[in-house]
């Protein structure tokens, strides 16, 4: 006997209460949901109820052992009836039996406050006037009927006054009466899965808007924490949260927002290691990272998964906005750039600073993009960029076809997963230490910045990043180590890679740049 099942025949609650009968079992209760003949004044004459079955069975098991888990229950069950229903009729019914009667109580009216809110169902109303339309089923049974053994209590009708109303639930009611979306496309919706990969700038209304549109479960990758630098864009987070794991808030929020939809947080840096599991977890993958490796890795893991990807990045001003759809024969990242780019080659949001509703307006199109995938809605972006200038509000859309080596079969510019970089490539000290271990120094912010915010030591080369890239390795003595540093360690470490490349071996970055340096100085 399922512990969460779906009938469309009439319910027997006697049956189903006797196959909760058990003699350890001092304590037994139960609740029951009936047609009732009004609904906010209105005049009913009959409901239909339907469920996407595959997902609600799953949430409703989950429900189910949540509530003999947390109240240490013997036994539960809920059955929801489907199909056409008349006056009168009983809905749903939940029974708990347990040895007290206080932890039955508990957990019977746990099961159903979250079969309410966290199952999809819906009902549709049928009025006397012949008006009709779906409703989610957040009002499905407001009403308990509880009794411990020796202590029946009658019966409380949904439309009696003996209701205790539980906490309001999500309404999609606004989106649902798109003829696009519908009943059906919510069905859709709530049986998703996508997989978001950062929760900054641009992770933020992403992940706010697919919550909010009932996308049923998301997965939530970022490894970094809270910083204070980025509240202006991140608005999912607060100060309090400065220090704690992104992905870890953003599931808080995101699950406070809308208690209908699982969100999984995983506290991890999508790297080369794990890209490909967690790609499987969605149906999709959205790119909401700041950088260029990651960027590509998400690209190749989708393409190699064949699950399409939303990828957008952002600069100052400017965004840009595509779609990968390799299951579509679509053109992907490594057909505009074969080779991925370098981080630190062009100024991140930290490097070249952004204002906060850039990448809003980025992320909200991604979310966009998200749910026209979702939904089967025209209009979807493929083979092209969309570039975006929000000071001059203008966009283009610049045509991106697949490679002609690619074109009707699969990508062969992707032999596998990018690597991750040397791991020795970043050190993890103090300036003072490193001139008295005897690294010479090489600072590669540009001059003005030098000039604004200088050492205090003589001793380093300046040379910015453009001018390095070009006449690297220069005089440099590859017998001897240097550290490269930058305002914020970004450009610094693909200067490393550089010189690395060019044969200075024992060429470092200094890992969170001069940034770092000044807030360990300060005790932050």
């Amino acid at each position: 006997m399922s512990a969460f099942a779906f009938n469309r025949e009439p319910l027997d609650p006697a049956a189903l209460a006797a196959g909760l009968a058990d003699v350890a079992a001092g304590g037994y209760a139960s609740f029951e949901g009936w047609v009732r003949n009004e609904n906010e004044g209105r005049e009913v004459q009959r409901l239909d109820y339907e469920a996407f079955e595959e997902l609600a069975l799953k949430e409703g098991e989950r429900i189910v052992a949540e509530a003999v888990e947390r109240f240490g229950v013997r036994g539960a069950r809920c059955v929801h009836r489907l199909g056409e229903l008349a006056l009168g009729e009983l809905a749903v019914w939940v029974g708990v039996s347990s040895g007290h009667r206080a932890e039955a109580f508990a957990a019977c009216r746990y099961i159903i406050d979250e079969v309410k809110h966290r199952v999809p169902i819906w009902k549709k109303e049928h009025y006397l006037d012949g008006d009709s339309g779906w409703v989610n089923c957040e009002r499905c049974a407001e009403a308990a009927h509880s009794h411990a053994h020796g202590h029946a209590q009658p019966h409380a009708h949904e439309a009696g006054g003996h209701a205790h109303a539980g906490p309001p639930a999500f309404d999609y009611s606004r989106q649902m009466a798109l003829r696009e979306v519908g009943a059906a496309g919510q069905r859709r919706l709530a049986g998703a899965s996508v997989v978001v990969v950062g929760a900054g700038g641009l992770g933020c209304p992403v992940l706010s808007y697919l919550a909010g549109a009932g996308v049923g479960t998301l997965h939530v990758v970022d490894a970094d924490t809270v910083d204070p630098s980025n509240l202006h864009r991140q608005p999912l987070f607060s100060l309090a949260d400065t220090g704690r794991p992104k992905a870890e808030v953003a599931a808080e929020r995101l699950s406070a927002l809308n208690p209908g939809i699982r969100v999984q947080p995983h506290v991890t840096r999508f790297s080369a290691d794990n890209a490909a599991q967690l790609v499987a977890l969605g149906e999709l993958v959205v790119d909401c990272s700041d950088n260029f490796a990651t960027k590509f890795r998400v690209n190749d893991a989708a393409v190699l998964a064949d699950k399409p990807a939303v990828l957008a990045s952002v600069y100052q001003y400017e965004g840009q906005l595509q779609v990968v759809r390799p299951d579509a024969d679509g053109s992907c990242l490594r057909c505009l750039w074969p080779e991925a780019t370098r981080d630190g080659l062009v100024g991140n949001c930290a490097e070249s600073g952004v204002l906060g509703p850039v990448p809003a307006v980025l992320g909200g199109l991604q979310a966009m993009e998200v749910l026209k995938l979702l939904l089967g809605l025209p209009g979807q972006l493929r083979d092209e960029v969309l570039v975006l200038d929000l000071l001059s509000l203008e966009q283009r859309r610049l045509r991106a076809p697949r490679c002609g080596e690619c074109r009707g079969g699969t990508c062969r510019r992707i032999a596998g997963l990018a690597p991750e970089p040397e791991e020795d490539l970043e050190l993890a000290l103090e300036l003072g230490e490193a001139i008295a271990g005897g690294y010479e120094i090489i600072d590669v912010r540009e001059f003005d910045e030098a000039a604004r915010d200088p050492l205090g030591w003589d001793g380093a080369r300046l040379w910015p990043v453009a001018k390095l890239l070009a006449e690297a390795p220069g005089d440099l003595d590859p017998a001897r180590r240097y550290l490269v540093l930058c305002s914020h360690g970004v450009r610094s470490l693909a200067a490393a890679q550089h010189l690395r490349a060019a044969g200075i071996a024992a060429a470092y970055s200094l890992a969170g740049g001069l940034r770092r340096q000044s807030r360990r100085a300060a005790g932050g």
